[in-house]
């Protein structure tokens, strides 16, 4: 383990101040990720900003009719909330389908939409990975890419993004609230919060230095038949080969997210139009331009039998 210093801070405004002015520094809450990543000195921040007592911890209703999820709310109590469970059911399905109950009881909102990719060359320091040293090469590209990416991807990084929890949240079509260190806010539409690598990998999100996320808003509730479904090579506490999550209204119209296939939650509107023709008209819209490899072909089929189960389950 490296040194480091740490603090506590105040406010919102005050940790991504602090963020900002301390060169690397990182914010801290649950922990579940950053630890192992300094334990394997991934990541090595030489100052820790705890936020755990800003009280940014409460789901409450909005004016529009919707949640907002403070950053701190942990993972199983919002799983368990009443109106989650009642109006958002495929987040809360999501959050049920990651980690372990020990792990969802530390984790919070806003770290599950920070985690970073479980890509096996992010982990091995031995190995070249541009996320962990930007310009180092992907050992990925030609090595053992089963559990990577098939769409999104680019030259630099075939990395997923791991969270279910995200995956939802683009389906429901949240907005992530954030502070900057200037102390003004922002919202950001989960659509444009996390970034395809391009030829930058190591910048996964929209946040500018030092931006704090404090909440996560839901809109009014949609409505129909939630499902989430997550493919994975074991029962539990494993990273999703494929995750999918609908919403289908009693029209037939919906909407589909993909997980485990590329560097963000995988949305394509535009295929969405293609519900009432079936699974495999829809996986086509969504899967356009893949570029799998010779260990992952085998997604595209799986995201296309694991729709039409999830279809199949959803229009009873």
């Amino acid at each position: 383990m490296k040194a480091f210093s740490y603090e506590r801070a105040r406010t919102p405004a005050a940790a991504a101040a602090a963020a900002e002015r301390t060169p690397g520094a990182k914010f801290i809450a649950g922990g579940t990720n950053l630890l192992d990543l300094m334990k394997l000195q991934i990541e090595t921040p030489q100052h820790l900003i705890d936020v755990n007592g800003l009280g940014i911890d409460k789901i409450e209703p909005t004016p529009e009719g919707g949640l907002r999820i403070g950053a701190l709310v942990r993972n199983t109590d919002l799983a368990a909330d009443m109106r989650i469970r009642r109006d958002y059911g495929l987040l809360s399905r999501a959050l049920l389908a990651g980690a372990s109950g020990q792990l969802r009881n530390k984790a919070t909102t806003a770290g599950n939409l920070l985690q970073r990719t479980r890509c096996p060359y992010f982990y091995d320091t031995n190995q070249a990975c541009n996320k962990r040293k930007p310009g180092s090469g992907c050992a990925a590209i030609g090595g053992f890419s089963r559990s990577l990416g098939v769409i999104g991807v680019s030259d630099a990084c075939i990395a997923t993004q791991p969270s279910d929890m995200a995956v939802a949240m683009r389906a429901l079509d949240a907005t992530v609230e954030t502070v900057r260190p200037d102390g003004t806010a922002r919202a950001i539409p989960i659509a444009d919060f996390h970034r395809l690598p391009g030829a930058t990998p190591h910048i996964e999100t929209a946040l500018g230095k030092g931006e704090l996320i404090t909440a996560v808003t839901l809109p009014k509730p949609v409505g129909g038949t939630h499902v989430y479904h997550k493919v994975r090579d074991r029962a539990s506490y494993a990273f999703a080969l494929v995750s999918v999550g609908v919403i289908v209204q009693k029209d037939g119209s919906g909407r589909v997210a993909v997980g485990g296939i590329a560097p963000k939650p995988w949305r394509v509107e535009a295929s969405e139009a293609d519900l009432p023709r079936g699974a495999k008209a829809v996986a086509a819209g969504l899967l356009a331009g893949a570029k799998p490899t010779h260990d992952n072909q085998f997604k595209l089929t799986l995201v296309e039998r694991t729709l039409g189960a999830v279809l199949a389950e959803a229009r009873g």
